[in-house]
């Protein structure tokens, strides 16, 4: 006979139509942590329990290892209310205190069950006792309910239920619900279905209903009855395998391989018996930018188009993954490239009629093409991004024309057919176009970089327009954008800003290491005044300036941590809101001085510093040196004269690890400084002196970074 104690492995799996396939992956993880989080808080299985993840497109589903029938026993002990409010006069128990004890499910306990303890001076009832555990048949019920509740459902749909009148919502249609603890079906009910121990296989592979006898049989039984791998990455390896394989018997490549591993996670989520088969398309089509038709069969059929590997050039073959397996695939790669054919025609065509129309007459079409009604057309946008973009040339030594050409093409081919169907292509068929009307090679170079996500490789001269026009796109969209009051919030940022404050601390960094900062400036604060400049009065909002650059250096900030970088470096160098292309530099001084024995004692004195000058209500004074008296504060004037203008030349040279370095030599004098001098002197003009002679000392101290932030 089994006992409290005994556990079996716990299969829930929810049969659905088929699921969205993007957000497959994150529903079968929530699906798996909400039954797991419920039940580890109900103490029904350990923290370091196993689990199996089951998500296809047609089920999610989770398998538990050595989950209790029952929980443990609890202690508790309970407070209840004051002794004197819980008995009547007569020493009977109170109306009060009865209620309290049925409230909490202990109406069962009398006066002599509970106990009287002191708190706070007070006397008080306790109830002391154990309780049994949750059982497993009554907490799984709740476990379902809230992970249902808690799933990352990117859109709730509403259907009606076989009694015709009770309408439900969830994600999909919901047609099956297993809820199996060993061989024993718990009682369970979700969107209408009550739980049993049957399941569906293969939509088309396999017949009728699978039964499941035992939990643990889950996967292996679907697997060889239903035609069904039910783990996510089961599958996702098998398909990276078969794709693997083909790959070596054409001697071709899948090509980048970030496109190709998203891909990948999507294929996944569309198969539940993947099996790969070559298909092949005209190779007349191979005429077209490669991009058109990569696009066409990645993100439109889902196909992996194939490259030759020395040269990356696109191939007329394709591999398609398919949720058949077949002895005679014929029909389905013959299907399949009959679906593919007339998506490459249709780009040749819209290719074809793009191009009997110079880009540079489409800009004047742009006048009506809405960018945003507060901030005008995109003709509008370009001639800001004109603007800027030869502005921003000039400071960096590029050819303002050339730039201002950039801008002027960069959003010419939105009105364009391919743009039209293939809106991923912006940019790129802008580069082909121009390319093909004789524009100069870093016009075409900035057209095709204008949109990606960063700036990955340090800039030379034939990336350099780019890079400009990269900064001018950014920058308009960070002010404009959030001057109308569209500043990202929570999760919500739909015009990306938080992507464009990045990229735009991209090309800061990857122009640093081209080297363009030695000979040229580019510091924030005047550029986004510029920018601000090229908007209509009263458009952006007053504090407009001041936000983005706070925001810009705040995402900075969320980068560098992430990168694993210690929060308190972070915080000292950004504090002072340096130019944006020396954070790299300065974090990596700053981390060598970190590691240095004087700079924990200097961090907290520089702390101590600040806090000493705040009290002086930021009023300056003058060093005098007839005042200097002490033969500590004169050791310390007297290295200040020596160290920093050496400092201070190594920090205008860049050398920021060299003037932290020759800043670490002040800590022996400050050390003895602050042993034997009052700064507060009550002599005001020692004091006024000495306060002097730190604000100097601060200044220097902080030219790098405010080391302060460096204090534990």
């Amino acid at each position: 006979m089994q006992n409290a104690q005994t556990s079996h492995s716990l299969l829930v799996e929810l049969l659905t139509e088929e699921l969205p396939p993007k957000a497959l992956y994150p529903m079968g993880q929530a699906f798996a942590q909400g039954i797991f989080h419920i039940l580890q808080q109900k103490q029904l299985i350990e923290a370091n329990n196993e689990y199996q993840v089951f998500a296809t497109p047609r089920r999610l589903g989770v398998l538990i290892k050595n989950v209790l029938k029952q929980a443990p026993e609890k202690q508790f002990k309970e407070r209840l209310m004051p002794v004197h409010v819980g008995l009547t006069e007569d020493g009977q128990m109170s109306e009060p205190l009865r209620k309290r004890l049925e409230s909490k499910g202990l109406a069962h306990l009398g006066l002599d069950d509970l106990v009287k303890e002191n708190h706070n001076k007070q006397a008080f009832f306790f109830a002391v006792g154990s309780a049994p555990g949750e059982k497993l048949s009554q907490t799984i019920q709740k476990a379902i309910d809230y992970t249902l509740e808690h799933l990352p459902i990117p859109k709730v749909m509403r259907y009606q239920l076989a009694d015709g009148t009770t309408n439900v919502r969830f994600v999909r249609p919901a047609h099956g619900l297993i809820v199996l603890w060993g061989h024993q079906v718990l009682p369970a009910q979700a969107l209408g279905l009550t739980s049993g121990n049957k399941t569906e296989g293969h939509r088309f592979m396999s017949s009728g209903f699978i039964e499941i006898k035992h939990a643990d049989d889950y996967e292996s039984t679907l697997k060889e009855k239903g035609f069904v791998i039910a783990r996510f990455d089961k599958r996702r390896q098998l398909i990276q395998e078969q794709l693997t394989e083909k790959c070596l018997e054409l001697e071709a490549d899948l090509g980048n391989p970030a496109e190709v591993d998203t891909l990948l996670n999507e294929v996944t989520a569309l198969v539940e018996y993947p099996t790969t088969y070559v298909g092949t398309f005209d190779s007349q089509f191979l005429a077209l930018p490669s991009e058109c038709l990569t696009i066409a069969m990645r993100l439109h059929q889902r196909y992996f188009p194939l490259f030759e590997p020395k040269s990356n050039q696109l191939t007329h073959r394709f591999l398609i993954v398919s949720n058949m397996q077949l002895d005679d695939p014929t029909n389905i790669i013959e299907g399949n490239e009959r679906v593919v054919r007339p998506r490459l025609a249709d780009a040749g065509f819209f290719y074809d009629t793009d191009r009997q129309l110079p880009l540079s007459q489409r800009v004047e079409s742009l006048r009506d093409s809405i960018y945003h009604n507060k901030l005008g057309s995109q003709y509008d946008r370009v001639k800001r991004l004109q603007r800027l973009s030869g502005h921003i040339a000039e400071l960096l030594g590029a050819d303002p024309k050339i730039a201002e050409r950039a801008a002027f093409l960069a959003k010419a081919d939105l009105n364009t057919l391919m743009v039209g169907e293939f809106p991923e292509l912006q940019g790129i068929i802008g580069a082909y176009y121009a390319q093909a009307d004789g524009e100069p090679p870093a016009v075409c170079t900035a057209l095709r970089l204008q949109y990606a996500l960063r700036l990955t490789e340090p800039i030379n001269d034939e990336h350099l327009v780019a890079a400009v026009l990269f900064i001018a796109e950014r920058l308009d969209t960070l002010v404009g954008i959030w001057g109308i009051g569209l500043a990202p919030t929570g999760e919500r940022d739909p015009y990306a800003l938080r992507r464009a404050a990045l990229g735009l601390i991209s090309a800061y960094e990857q122009l640093e290491k081209g080297g363009y900062f030695n000979q040229h400036q580019l510091t924030l604060e005047p550029l986004l005044t510029f920018t601000a400049q090229g908007f209509k009065d009263g458009v952006l909002a007053k504090n407009t300036l001041e936000e983005v650059a706070q925001f810009i250096y705040e995402r900075y900030r969320n980068a560098l941590v992430q990168q694993q970088i210690p929060r308190a470096v972070v915080d000292a160098v950004l504090s002072t809101q340096p130019p944006l292309a020396q954070v790299p530099a300065r974090i990596q001084a700053c981390l060598a001085f970190a590691q240095k024995q004087e700079a924990q004692s200097l961090a907290e004195v520089n702390k101590r510093i600040g806090n000493i000058l705040q009290r002086a209500e930021g009023k300056t004074f003058k060093i005098n040196k007839s005042l200097l008296n002490a033969p500590a504060e004169i050791a310390l004037s007297q290295q200040l004269e020596t160290l920093a203008p050496k400092a201070i030349a190594q920090f205008k040279a860049l050398d920021f690890t060299a003037s932290l370095s020759t800043m670490a030599q002040f800590k022996k004098v400050v050390d003895r400084f602050f042993d034997e001098v009052m700064v507060m002197d009550e002599d005001l003009n020692l004091r006024h002196n000495r306060l002097a002679l730190l604000e100097k000392l601060h200044r220097v101290m902080n030219l790098t970074a405010d080391i302060s932030k460096l204090a534990k």
